[in-house]
């Protein structure tokens, strides 16, 4: 769907992005997660083709992106601070988009009026910033775009609202196929709702993965062993990526399949052993260790 190979993107001799690859498959709720400054939103700006890479291409559905209106029109993209024009009520920001996006239905519009509770003659001023956002995403859905691009979306909504908006993408996604890009800090909310993760460091892509991907080949176990000192995976065929101790508990982040690991467990002289399940925020940091990164400016504690 959408791909991009090779990307260099720099300002004022500064480079953003260096050599960044990105493969978004059609139909995928994809979240694109790093620190800041690390060329997320200079990411999504190229692939909505508001920007062009220096270096590098761009496609999605193997078209150009940034010369191609063709194109252009078949994606939507909502930055973090949202945009609207002086004076407009949500009714004349939606007409303006309808003249843009021939996909437009205001029929559609017209439905949706209920989910957002304020009337569409509201100036776009007059809103809440929470408020704008929800006028866009009513937008956004009422266009039925084939890609969706948002940068921190949810962000000053409150959670019935996040959580509406959360089950339209989800259902869009399932109705008509609709390819997302989500980049957010709260990895929380990227796990609920993505099925692919990317995260960016140092203006690349340093891990792109399904997410049922991430969590098969890692697992979370507390075991109480009579090996006071050594993890019962001293073994080449595992990594103990976090090792903690807490009284005679031994809490392990073990890179291995959990057959094989059950087999170790039964095998060794233990008293008691749990495999727990590992938040995204967990398989990110054991993913990145030994990084020269701050982790806590992309988990949310």
């Amino acid at each position: 769907m959408i791909r991009g190979k090779g990307i260099y993107k720099g300002f004022s001799n500064n480079e953003v992005l260096c050599d960044l690859n990105i493969n978004v498959k059609k139909g995928s709720i994809y979240g694109l997660v790093g620190e800041n400054g690390c060329g997320k939103s200079t990411l999504l700006k190229i692939l909505n083709g508001i920007y062009d890479c220096d270096k590098g291409n761009v496609t999605c559905c193997d078209k150009g992106i940034f010369e191609s209106p063709e194109t252009k029109e078949k994606i939507f993209f909502m930055n973090e601070s949202v945009y609207n024009f002086y004076g407009f009520s949500v009714k004349a920001m939606a007409k303006f988009f309808s003249t843009q996006y021939k996909t437009f239905s205001w029929e559609r519009f017209k439905e949706l009026e209920s989910v957002f509770k304020f009337p569409s003659s509201k100036k776009m001023n007059n809103l809440s910033k929470g408020q704008k956002k929800q006028a866009m995403f009513w937008i956004a859905f009422s266009l039925k775009p084939d890609v969706m691009i948002l940068d921190e979306p949810l962000d000053g909504l409150d959670p019935m609202i996040r959580k509406r908006i959360k089950e339209m993408i989800i259902n869009e996604t399932a109705d008509r196929e609709m390819t997302t890009i989500i980049s957010s800090h709260n990895l929380l909310e990227l796990e609920d709702l993505c099925d692919h993760i990317g995260i960016i460091y140092r203006g690349k892509i340093i891990i792109e993965k399904d997410l049922d991907d991430l969590k098969v080949d890692m697992q979370k176990i507390q075991y109480v062993s009579e090996l006071e000192d050594t993890s019962v995976f001293d073994d080449d065929r595992f990594e103990v990526v976090k090792h903690e101790k807490r009284g005679k508990v031994k809490i392990e982040i073990v890179r291995g399949y959990k057959e094989e690991i059950v087999d170790v467990l039964e095998n060794s002289r233990i008293t008691f052993y749990d495999i727990m399940p590992l938040t995204l925020e967990e398989i990110f940091i054991a993913e990145l260790e030994g990084k020269e990164y701050e982790y806590e400016k992309i988990m949310v504690r």
